[in-house]
């Protein structure tokens, strides 16, 4: 028996998933990553709990599967976007925290980057339609303005995957996928860009060289076999980034397939030939895993993550109680949730806590709750949460539905589309057939595994990913309750547009602690 092994490196932690020569799941294991937030828009994480997140959940993986692992083939990573960790020429790390990709202090550096690069015309060549600040180059660039010293001493500024991937072999490098997050790449020419770099003032050669997601970089290291147990024979794909990988792994492999993922973070994306670019909407666009295509998207920044900061925020007993129970926390919260009517009475959740995307009219933007009364119940609160984070992505559905027609049936893949009542939810919401798989919450890693499996020969197409998926289910809208969500939606866009209103006006403001 042969295998292929895969990481989904997400914002939470490191996911290690074991896959056959089908592409069917053996076994896996998660470890989480923490996130720091020294000040307001900085979002950090250390590299260095990538790498012990990867070698834990090896290890583990391992133990749990009990295989053999010289029969493992080879391995790819999935990583989150727009990272920039900077080591020397021999691999050393500069720093123990680095910016992540919804790391926002850099907005100064774009705005000096567009005194002399057009900025529509950036955006229709690269498809960066995130905040421009959170875009690699302007953090490289925030470095070299706040920190000279340490950005002289880089020798390259890799992503959060091609860190690891460093670590597994020694070689420095990067995928077009995750390139085409760095702000300063071309979509159709898939390239970086002599002009765009040069504005930005950043030493091309700090970039990493770009290869194609499938290509082997080389196989482990004596050092990284012997951390993560594994023999020196394994292969390293040089994998992608994670909203690539997902689109894959969610069998989105011809023109028009689309998804949405639901995770900390969440988006609705589209598979395509051509880069859906809408300049006054802002759809993101990253290169597909696989060559000549792309995976074009809008998104929300905060949707797992709101509700798992609801959850420690007004919910932290119930974490024993579950324990007690042997469930799920958020089962018990959806349960709670349950309990009060679509439309939450009237209480609204605005889930923007770590942001604007290219949605909101601010990069400033608040999260909040809205209609609160008195006589406003803790199901109401659960609820609202829920349908906000569907309300905010129903928002994102409209605008790829004004480029791209898209099937009455929607795949919802990640952590967060394992709750049958959020499925519901998002049923109602997106007035679709809300579809679940044998995947689930694993496309982020099954698209790695798919590129680490075609690298290495095991496979002879992307489309093999097509058929591991298997259809356990569908849940159709309630029309009652679409009713509602219709009416909903205008009253969640003016709250939407207000708070980005008050989030500027917060911003200006200079307060102790802030």
């Amino acid at each position: 028996m042969k295998y292929i092994l895969s990481y989904d490196l997400g914002t939470g932690g490191t996911k290690a998933s074991l896959f056959d020569a089908e592409g069917r799941s053996c076994a896996s294991t998660f470890v989480s990553c923490d996130t720091f937030y020294p000040q307001d828009l900085y979002h950090e994480q250390r590299p260095e709990d990538w790498w012990n997140s990867v070698v834990k959940s090896t290890q583990e993986l391992l133990k749990a599967s009990q295989i053999d692992p010289n029969e493992i083939l080879a391995l790819a990573v999935s990583g989150h976007s727009l990272g920039v960790t900077p080591v020397t020429a021999d691999g050393t790390l500069l720093t123990e925290y680095t910016p992540i990709w919804s790391d926002g202090r850099a907005h100064a550096q774009a705005a000096r980057f567009f005194e002399t690069i057009d900025e529509e015309s950036w955006y229709l060549a690269t498809g960066s339609g995130f905040p421009a600040g959170l875009y690699g180059i302007f953090k490289i660039m925030w470095l070299k303005d706040n920190h000279p010293d340490l950005y002289e001493r880089a020798a390259c500024f890799l992503g959060t995957k091609d860190y690891v991937n460093y670590r597994m072999t020694g070689v420095m490098a990067t995928d077009h996928s995750y390139a085409s997050g760095s702000g300063v790449y071309n979509l159709k020419g898939r390239h970086y860009v002599d002009e765009y770099i040069a504005a930005s003032g950043v030493d091309p050669a700090k970039l990493p060289r770009i290869c194609e997601s499938a290509d082997i970089l080389g196989t482990l290291t004596p050092e990284a076999a012997q951390e993560l147990g594994l023999p020196q024979s394994v292969k390293v794909a040089a994998g992608g980034v994670d909203n690539s990988c997902m689109c894959l792994g969610a069998a989105c492999t011809h023109d028009g397939d689309a998804y949405t993922s639901l995770g900390s973070s969440a988006w609705i994306a589209v598979s395509s030939y051509e880069p859906i670019v809408n300049a006054a909407k802002r759809t993101y666009v990253f290169a597909h895993c696989i060559p000549g295509m792309f995976t074009s998207a809008t998104s929300i920044f905060s949707a797992g993550n709101s509700f798992r900061w609801f959850k420690n925020t007004f919910f932290q007993p119930l974490e024993k109680e579950a324990e007690a129970q042997g469930k799920d926390v958020y089962d018990l919260l959806t349960a709670i949730a349950s309990q009060s009517p679509a439309g939450s009475r009237k209480i609204v959740f605005n889930p923007s806590l770590a942001g604007g995307s290219g949605l909101d009219k601010s990069t400033y933007v608040r999260g909040c709750y809205t209609g609160l009364v008195l006589g406003t119940t803790q199901s109401d609160m659960v609820r609202a949460t829920l349908e906000g984070i569907c309300l905010n992505l129903r928002m994102a559905m409209d605008i790829m539905s004004e480029n791209v027609t898209l099937s009455d049936e929607m795949l919802i893949v990640g952590g967060g589309g394992k709750s049958q009542f959020w499925r519901s939810l998002f049923a109602s919401i997106y007035n679709k057939t809300i579809i679940e798989t044998n995947v689930g919450q694993d496309a982020a890693a099954l698209g790695a595994a798919a590129v680490a499996a075609v690298g290495c020969g095991l496979w002879d197409s992307y489309d093999r990913v097509r058929d591991v998926h298997e259809r356990r289910g569908a849940i159709a809208p309630d029309p009652a309750d679409n009713a509602v969500y219709e009416a909903l939606l205008p009253v969640f866009s003016k709250i939407c547009d207000i708070q980005s209103d008050i989030g500027d006006m917060l911003q200006s403001l200079e307060l102790p602690g802030c």
